[in-house]
């Protein structure tokens, strides 16, 4: 709000690599950078996507990942469930609060469990209303990324939120391309 400090939420992503004692680094250096919070991702290949080659789920050239599908690439960047409650108390016990962007309602009730303090739902999710009225329906905070939606979506995902009891809601402005 205004005259508020700029909160800064430091986003882990894919960046373990798969290797859990680079993800408890990482947690580490985000402490020690100054980050006010950590963000996870909670997902798996099989609940974000399906293992297919047609032209629509594979990954044009220019990446990383060029020529493989969006599942391998998911496979590769997700953070195992198994993980998550071994980084929050990790982050617990730096002092520093971890959170996450649920991509449907398994994760949320997987969040749930950690007792997360906040959600965050990714751009591409802002359609998804049923998700947003679940994570809304936990009264926690909620910050949603804007930048696939038109105003009609971002005012639909805003009403939704309301509707389940939430007003704790902060629209973030994201470009996606």
């Amino acid at each position: 709000g205004p005259r508020e400090p700029a909160y800064i939420i430091a986003e882990m992503s894919g960046n373990h690599g798969q290797d859990f004692d680079r993800a408890v680094r990482i947690i580490h250096a985000m402490k020690e950078s100054g980050a006010d919070a950590i963000k996870l991702q909670t997902y798996t290949p099989d609940t974000i996507t399906i293992p297919s080659d047609r032209p629509e789920f594979k990954i044009g050239k220019g990446t990383l990942w060029a020529g493989k599908n969006l599942h391998q690439l998911y496979g590769e960047a997700y953070t195992p469930w198994e993980w998550q409650p071994k980084l929050k108390k990790i982050a617990d016990d730096i002092g520093i609060p971890l959170f996450s962007t649920p991509f449907d309602h398994t994760a949320v009730d997987f969040l749930e469990n950690m007792q997360v303090p906040a959600y965050k739902i990714a751009s591409f999710e802002i359609v998804d209303v049923g998700l947003i009225s679940r994570v809304a329906a936990t009264g926690k905070p909620l910050i949603i990324s804007t930048g696939m939606a038109t105003l009609e979506e971002i005012t639909e995902a805003v009403e939704a939120a309301r509707a389940a009891g939430n007003t704790q809601i902060a629209l973030l402005k994201c470009t996606s391309a």
